[in-house]
């Protein structure tokens, strides 16, 4: 079991086909086959179940791919720390949809810039699945909103670094009377994103105190959306500053300040790659960021 065996398991597994992982390595399909089979005789398992042309992976499968991202991640790790202090290699960038899309499209052009050697992948999601994703080791670093009630990084093994600070708005349909109090809500929906979502939890949780009760959430998978709903007269949403700012024509909505919340730069404790220092010199200009690996998590929701 070596590490060209793993990647090769690991590409076959991603793209459930023999055909399409060839073609993402740049080898033969009978290569790939003949790689699969050995690592499967040497561990003595299937791998994978053959349905047709698909390849879905066994619970023995299932169970090495997660050795695999460590193993692979480890190595890709030791091969940057051990090259020139250049940032080079891959690095795997998980982030909230509104920060990639409200804070990252200058910093990562500078990263690029400066740095071209250096393979970015960014990947977007919720904070949840996004810190998971950090321990499981699929991603080197992520840019969430530590999500309420999960253990103090530093209870995790990860370390934080603060980057932005953002401030979040609650937007009701125009047609809503001025909303004085909490109490006066009159909207008992929340359009959110999926669960694991920081900003979701606290919109629910400003809600259930102002109605007394939890909102219904109608899970939505983009800003626009969520403010098409909420401008249909139908919920509230919860929507960054920031976000709102990007808007060349905001809808004719309320928007009510409702928190602020810290977006942290979360990465394995210990990780310390050229290619996440130079990922934090674009992201903190003229900073020289100390990761806090005690950041609780009720402090930065």
């Amino acid at each position: 079991m070596d590490l060209v065996a793993l990647e090769i398991f690991q590409a076959v597994a991603l793209e459930a086909s023999v055909t399409r992982a060839a073609e993402r390595l740049g080898r033969a399909q009978s290569n790939v086959t003949t790689r699969v089979q050995q690592l499967e005789e040497s561990l003595g398992c299937a791998l994978f179940a053959r349905e047709g042309r698909r390849m879905l992976l066994t619970p023995a499968g299932e169970l090495l791919q997660g050795y695999a991202e460590r193993l692979l991640a480890l190595a890709e790790e030791a091969r940057q720390a051990l090259r020139s202090p250049e940032p080079a290699g891959r690095l795997r960038l998980g982030s909230m949809e509104s920060t990639a899309a409200a804070r990252l499209p200058a910093p990562l052009a500078q990263l690029h810039a400066r740095w071209p050697q250096l393979q970015l992948q960014l990947r977007t999601g919720a904070s949840l699945p996004l810190v998971e994703d950090v321990l499981a080791h699929r991603l080197d670093c992520a840019l969430t909103a530590w999500p309420p009630g999960l253990a103090a990084p530093g209870e995790l093994g990860l370390a934080c670094t603060p980057v932005y600070d953002e401030e979040l708005l609650l937007a009701l349909p125009a047609s809503h009377p001025p909303l004085h109090a909490p109490a006066a809500l009159q909207v008992d929906t929340l359009a959110a994103f999926g669960r694991g979502c920081t900003y979701r939890c606290l919109g629910e949780d400003w809600m259930h105190a102002a109605l007394g009760r939890a909102p219904q959430v109608l899970e939505i998978a983009s800003y626009s959306t969520i403010l098409a709903c909420v401008a249909a007269g139908r919920c509230a949403g919860v929507v960054p500053r920031a976000v709102r700012e990007l808007l060349r024509a905001p809808p004719d909505l309320q928007w009510l300040p409702l928190a602020r919340c810290p977006t942290v730069l979360v990465h394995r404790a210990g990780y310390a790659t050229p290619a996440l220092g130079a990922l934090l010199q674009v992201l903190l200009p003229g900073q020289t960021p100390a990761p806090d690996p005690s950041l609780a998590g009720d402090s930065a929701a």
